[in-house]
C-alpha cells in the first residue's frame, strides 16, 4: 500500500515536473519571438552602448506625425520630450520643449539655426540628439521615435488610458468634453492632436500629450500577460522606432518599475518671436540655465553655465523681449526660410 502511494505521488511530481518544464518552455518560445520581431522591426542598432539600469538615463523622444504610410525616418519631429529617468530617487521627468524653439542644427556642415522640430528632418535621431544636447548642454543617451498616427494602436493595445480633460476638445468629428474620460486609441489621438482649440496652443496640446504619455506607461506596469506584451509589440511595428535594444527596454522595465508611479512632468516656455517669414520661440538665457540645471541635477551631474549659439544669440538681441518686439535678428545664421503657414 505504502508502495502504490509512493508511486502515485511520484507519477504526480513527475507530472508537474513536465507542465513546469513546458511552461518554460513556451515561455522561452514567446519571449524569443518577441525580442526577434523587436530587434527586426524597432531597435535601429545605431547605439552600441548597453544600457546601465542602475544609472541616470536621458531619452529623447520625438513624435513625427508621417501619415499613413508607415515611415517615421522621416519629417519634422512636431513633440519633443526628453525623459530623464533617475533610478537613485525613483524619479522619472517628462520635459516637453517647444517644437519652434530657435536652435543650432548640430551637425550640419555650416551653422545652422532653424525650428528644434527641423532637426530630425533635416539629420534623423543623431542631429535630433545633438542639437537637443547642445542646447541645453546635458547628454542624450539614447532616442525613440513614434509616430504620432500610430498612437491609436498603442492605445488600443494597452487597454485604452484614463485622462481628466481641462476642456471640451472638437477634432476629427470627435468630441471629448471636459472632465474625466477613459479614450480608446482613436479618442485619444483626437486628445493629443488638436491645437487651435486650446487658449494656450502649442503649450496647451503638451500638457495633453504628456497626459497620455503618463498614462500609457501607468499601463505599462501594469502588463501582466504576454498576449498584451505581443499586441503591443504589433501596434509599435511601423510606429516606433528605437536604439533601446530588447534587453535595454527589459532590463528598465526590471529595475526602474517604481520610477513608473512616480512620474513628472514640466514644459520650457519660450517667448514668441518673428523671424524673417515665420513664427518662432525663443527660450531666454534664463530659462535655458534653468532648464539645464533641472536637467542636469536630475541626471545626477554638476550644473555648468551655459554657453551656446543661442545664448550668443540672446545677447546680441537687446532690443528684442518677446512682448512688444518681437523681431529677433539670427545674423543671417538661419539657413531655411520658412512661409507664413508653415507649421
Amino acid at each position: 500500500m505504502r508502495h502504490l502511494v509512493s508511486s502515485k505521488l511520484r507519477s504526480i511530481l513527475f507530472t508537474i515536473g513536465v507542465i513546469i518544464l513546458i511552461s518554460f518552455i513556451a515561455l522561452w518560445v514567446i519571449i524569443h519571438q518577441a525580442q526577434e520581431h523587436y530587434q527586426s522591426t524597432i531597435y535601429t542598432d545605431n547605439n552600441s552602448a548597453k544600457v546601465d539600469s542602475t544609472k541616470p538615463l536621458s531619452i529623447l523622444l520625438l513624435g513625427v506625425d508621417t501619415g499613413a504610410d508607415g515611415r517615421i525616418d522621416k519629417g519634422n519631429s512636431d513633440t519633443i520630450m526628453v525623459v530623464t529617468i533617475n533610478p537613485q530617487n525613483n524619479k522619472t521627468v517628462v520635459t516637453s520643449i517647444p517644437r519652434d524653439t530657435l536652435a543650432d542644427m548640430v551637425g550640419d556642415q555650416e551653422t545652422n539655426v532653424q525650428k528644434l522640430n527641423a532637426a530630425y528632418n533635416i539629420g534623423g535621431s543623431k542631429m535630433a540628439k545633438a542639437s537637443v544636447s547642445k542646447l541645453f548642454n546635458i547628454p542624450i543617451n539614447n532616442y525613440a521615435t513614434v509616430n504620432m498616427g500610430g498612437l491609436e494602436q498603442i492605445v488600443n493595445a494597452v487597454g485604452g488610458v484614463t485622462i481628466k480633460s481641462p476642456l471640451n476638445i472638437t477634432f476629427d468629428h470627435i468630441t471629448v468634453t471636459k472632465g474625466k474620460h477613459h479614450l480608446n486609441g482613436k479618442q485619444a489621438l483626437t486628445y493629443t492632436r488638436m491645437r487651435y482649440q486650446d487658449p494656450r496652443g502649442d503649450y496647451g496640446r503638451q500638457l495633453r500629450q504628456q497626459q497620455v504619455l503618463r498614462a500609457v506607461l501607468a499601463k505599462l506596469a501594469e502588463v501582466k500577460t504576454y498576449q498584451r506584451y505581443n499586441q503591443l509589440l504589433s501596434s509599435l511595428n511601423g510606429n516606433l522606432k528605437t536604439d533601446l535594444s530588447f534587453n535595454d527596454l527589459i532590463g528598465l522595465a526590471t529595475h526602474n518599475h517604481d520610477n513608473m508611479k512616480h512620474i513628472q512632468s514640466t514644459q520650457v516656455i519660450g517667448q514668441p518671436a518673428w523671424i524673417n517669414t515665420s513664427s518662432y520661440q525663443i527660450l531666454s538665457t534664463k530659462t535655458l540655465q534653468k532648464t539645464s540645471d533641472n536637467l542636469r541635477t536630475q541626471l545626477g551631474l554638476r550644473t555648468e553655465k551655459i554657453n551656446n549659439i543661442e545664448t550668443m544669440l540672446n545677447a546680441k538681441n537687446t532690443m528684442y523681449d518677446g512682448k512688444t518686439n518681437l523681431n529677433y535678428d539670427t545674423r543671417g545664421l538661419d539657413k531655411i526660410t520658412y512661409s507664413e503657414n508653415t507649421n
